[in-house]
């Protein structure tokens, strides 16, 4: 298995023997040597060793490339969310950091094996992507490169609009409905004829009529709910080739893949850095080899004012979580206090925090992570302040030391990626099969000049003016592409059925 020298095949056995003591639960685990070229050939891979031939591949490894050339960026190491685990180690780093990595190592594959919000991903996606790159060079050999690379650049525009909590939630396929409402007649309650007008008053007949009537529109609709899942709704409704449905298909593929580790960013490296702290400093470090240890793990933490370091905020959350629960600050009678004293003091002995970082890594992603466990200590300890740029002097300066702010502002961040929430409300707006989209709004607007390119490039698949409904300043707005020049207009807003549920900014 792999290519390990026997120092470093001793070094695995005794870190994963360890890891497996504390209670970690994964694959096997294949770890591989490489050189930086090769490691950086991988990394800008997305950390498989084969993908589809396509320009951007090209592009990051170029910046990878020169980053560690000129010293600004190190990776130590690659893994995948696999069974069994692939993991890349670079031949030239130390034994320290060897032991540092495999330790890291296998922390993130017990928190790929048992997060929940990885449970429906492939297990076999080298394999998968292995074969979707043969696929797409096909394609390419029958249909042109220039020509498969350009729908694979249009695809990877929208490859945002997915929805990552479709594979745990059945909802509407967004097909028409069968049922016809207005074969039904509206309900009334039995009475007798002389009590009839009091038992089914007139304005109640007619709220029942009027809410048969608006199921009736619904179900005319088309789709008859909002669809969330933009690229299933194009995979299935737009006029695409056969080739173009199976790429798209593809990449939607992996698009679902990617998103979990998207989701648990902050809670997956935190979890791979509170792993890889105790099993270094408890068992594996030699005395000789401390100062390097606390050297590279420092630098893996390091954070800057205004910045989130999702390896610091991660390892934080969990050790003050073990911490709290070992110490008994939970609980009712703990919330009840109001005494900051007291509570900074609590010190019951339950010795249940082990128990509860393991529960919390099971059901956990960043966003349930950082709504629940941040609390006015912990943003305390931790700095945790909003920050804004001083218009006067330029410079970087606290401007909010609220932790709900702080909190409002990481949730915003984190939910759906920082990404905007866009629906398809009607895929045959004004009977022309044209494609309304609508934007969730929640007090962040759009960046008009990405949403007009992500208009462009919907139109380019969906082949009929597409539009989009937002909210800008508390005002209606309709964004708009024809095929040949983009419009905005004002509104009246929710024409299209929009809900304000999600923020975000567009990455066209």
């Amino acid at each position: 298995m792999g290519n390990l020298t026997p120092e470093l095949a001793t070094i695995r056995d005794e870190t994963r023997d360890l890891a497996k003591s504390y209670g970690l639960d994964f694959y096997e685990v294949i770890y591989e040597l490489v050189d930086h070229d090769e490691l950086n050939m991988v990394a800008s891979y997305g950390g498989f060793p084969t993908r589809y031939p396509h320009w951007r591949f090209g592009m990051e490894y170029e910046q990878l490339s020169k980053s560690y050339a000129w010293g600004l960026s190190k990776i130590y190491e690659l893994v995948i969310n696999n069974d069994p685990c692939y993991a890349y180690l670079m031949r030239s780093n130390s034994i320290t950091e060897q032991k540092l990595v495999m330790a890291h190592v296998y922390g993130h594959c017990d928190f790929f094996k048992n997060n929940a919000w990885f449970a429906n991903t492939s297990r076999k996606m080298m394999d998968v992507l292995a074969n979707h790159g043969a696929r797409i060079r096909r394609y390419m050999d029958r249909h042109g490169v220039e020509r498969v690379e350009n729908f694979i650049d249009l695809v990877h525009s929208l490859d945002n609009l997915i929805d990552p909590y479709s594979p745990f939630i059945k909802r509407d396929d967004g097909r028409r409905a069968t049922e016809e409402p207005a074969a039904r007649e509206v309900k009334k309650i039995a009475a007798k004829d002389y009590m009839d007008r009091y038992i089914n008053p007139p304005e109640f007949i007619a709220r029942e009529r009027e809410k048969m009537q608006q199921e009736q529109k619904q179900a005319r609709q088309f789709p008859p709910k909002p669809v969330r899942d933009v690229l299933k709704f194009v995979l299935e409704h737009a006029p695409l080739e056969l080739w173009q449905q199976d790429v798209l298909a593809m990449l939607r593929e992996e698009a679902y893949y990617f998103a979990p580790q998207g989701m648990t960013k902050i809670m997956n490296e935190g979890w791979a850095v509170f792993w890889h702290s105790q099993l270094m400093t408890r068992h594996l470090c030699e005395a000789s080899e401390i100062v390097q240890y606390c050297d590279t793990h420092a630098g893996t933490l390091a954070t800057g004012p205004g910045q989130i370091n999702p390896y610091k905020m991660g390892v934080e959350l969990f050790r003050d979580i073990e911490q709290r629960w070992n110490l008994g600050r939970f609980g009712a009678e703990f919330q009840a206090c109001d005494d900051p004293e007291r509570r900074r003091h609590w010190r019951v002995e339950t010795n249940l925090g082990r128990e509860k970082v393991f529960e919390v890594r099971r059901i956990y992603n960043d966003v349930t992570f950082i709504d629940e466990f941040i609390t006015p200590e912990f943003a305390e300890d931790q700095k945790l302040y909003v920050y804004g740029r001083n218009p006067n002097t330029g410079q970087i300066e606290i401007i909010d030391r609220d932790w709900r702010k702080v909190k409002e502002q990481l949730l915003a961040a984190l939910t759906n990626f920082g990404n905007p929430i866009i629906r398809v409300v009607d895929a045959n707006h004004r009977n022309r099969g044209e494609l309304y989209l609508v934007h969730d709004w929640a007090g962040a607007d759009l960046q008009f000049e990405h949403a007009q390119l992500t208009l462009q490039n919907l139109f380019a698949l969906w082949q009929r003016p597409v539009h989009i409904e937002t909210l800008e300043g508390g005002k209606g707005r309709l964004l708009s592409f024809d095929g040949e020049s983009a419009s905005m207009k004002e509104i009246t807003p929710s024409q299209g059925g929009a809900v304000a549920l999600g923020q975000g900014t567009p990455d066209a």
